[in-house]
């Protein structure tokens, strides 16, 4: 069963603006179903999974192209580097928009060659698992979120389910299509298989990990610090790696796609606020499975409760710009005081703070920290409190507490 992605859109506009468009993302993301569904008649499908067709395509590209000629769909990009300038050629003497569509699950090799080889002739976008708008196949015409009236006005036709436990359900199981629409009904099963899988090809390719054992230990604590500020110092000593080991592991991870960091808002003259980033499991199921919370009844009532809400909240907002080709200016905040905020987006110069509450009551008290912002002596917008709550609500004259369904 095939489920609609929103960034169908994005691929049909980017091939024709573009002579390569190249999908990213985590491992089994769907970045070729998408593809080959999106595949006109003619345009050959290859993937360099199969080792025969790696070895050309690395040892001898200029026979690799002459054999499969465009338009093409090459997956998983990233095992045969060499190939990029030969496609970069084929493109420069008369290649046609959209004559080559790449997928990769990695970006340390892969964007370095690309950067290289394919600089202005190629699209970027970057394929998570489903949102929840797209596992509910609800159409999605809306822009993307931003804690405004307007913007949350042109949701709420389109709004989700805001119940503790739909979500709570919804984000224990993850995101990726397989859980969603595929046949593995046990989730702990296909997680540890996903783990393994992702341990051969990703851990092996970018890092030699002489122990596979204690970089598992290094997911599990890193799972265990999501919407947590990230301190390297911490993370090695409870792995019992060097921080340098940490900082490269982590890397990794950023790499193939299993974390994002979020950096923290500051100008020249706010020199009072913390410098560390904030880490996020990109998959809220791979999190929760490398956590042990073994239901998600016994995850919404632990103590990981709120982080874990809050990374799926970042998630949905994340993949809502990336799905229409666009990259938020997000950020979050927090001073030497301790006074913190969630989310942060600048928009025409303009930062809309957003706080995330794991509760269905709007407190006026979950806003107290935004009057912190008025010392980045820049204009505030309208922001508002992402939460349980049923229906969009105000807090005060320009900020509101936003039901979790309109993600």
């Amino acid at each position: 069963m095939y489920y609609k992605r929103t960034l169908e859109t994005a691929v049909r506009t980017a091939s024709r603006q573009f002579p390569v468009v190249l999908v990213t993302g985590p491992r089994q993301a769907g970045k070729t179903t998408l593809l080959r569904h999106l595949c006109e008649t003619g345009r050959r499908y290859v993937t360099l999974d199969d080792l025969v067709l790696r070895a050309l395509a690395q040892d001898d590209p200029a026979l690799f192209l002459e054999r499969f000629p465009p338009p093409l769909l090459i997956d998983e990009i990233q095992y045969a580097p060499n190939l990029l300038p030969g496609i970069k050629m084929r493109v420069d003497t008369g290649g046609k928009a959209g004559a080559f569509w790449l997928t990769g699950s990695q970006q340390f090799q892969l964007m370095k060659g690309v950067s290289e080889s394919l600089a202005g002739r190629v699209a970027i976008l970057n394929l998570l698992g489903f949102s929840v708008r797209e596992r509910a196949k609800r159409d999605d015409l809306a822009l993307p979120f931003l804690p405004t009236r307007l913007a949350l006005g042109e949701r709420a036709g389109s709004a989700g389910q805001t119940a503790v436990t739909a979500i709570f359900r919804t984000l224990w199981r993850g995101s990726l299509p397989a859980l969603v629409v595929g046949r593995p009904k046990d989730r702990d099963l296909f997680y540890s298989s996903y783990l393994q899988t992702y341990l051969q090809r990703d851990v092996r390719d970018l890092a030699q990990v002489g122990d596979q054992a204690v970089f598992v230990r290094f997911l599990r604590a890193c799972a265990a610090r999501t919407a947590q500020l990230l301190n390297y110092s911490d993370l090695a000593r409870d792995v019992d790696v060097s921080v340098k080991t940490a900082q490269h592991w982590l890397s990794i991870l950023v790499a193939s796609f299993q974390v994002a960091l979020l950096q923290p808002y500051h100008t020249n003259v706010t020199k009072r606020l913390v410098k560390t980033p904030k880490l996020y499991f990109l998959d809220t199921g791979l999190a929760a499975y490398l956590t042990e919370w073994a239901t998600p009844e016994t995850l919404a009532a632990g103590a990981m409760a709120g982080a874990m809400f809050e990374t799926f909240v970042f998630v949905e907002i994340l993949k809502g710009w990336w799905n229409r080709m666009r990259a938020p200016a997000l950020y979050y905040y927090r001073d030497k005081d301790g006074k913190e905020i969630d989310l942060l987006f600048v928009q025409n110069r303009t930062v809309h703070p957003v706080e995330v509450k794991l509760g269905a009551t709007p407190r006026k008290d979950w806003i107290r920290h935004f009057s912190a912002l008025g010392t980045l002596r820049i204009p505030i917008g309208e922001g508002g409190v992402v939460c349980l709550c049923k229906e969009l609500l105000p807090l005060d004259e320009t900020n509101s507490a936003i039901p979790a369904g309109l993600l």
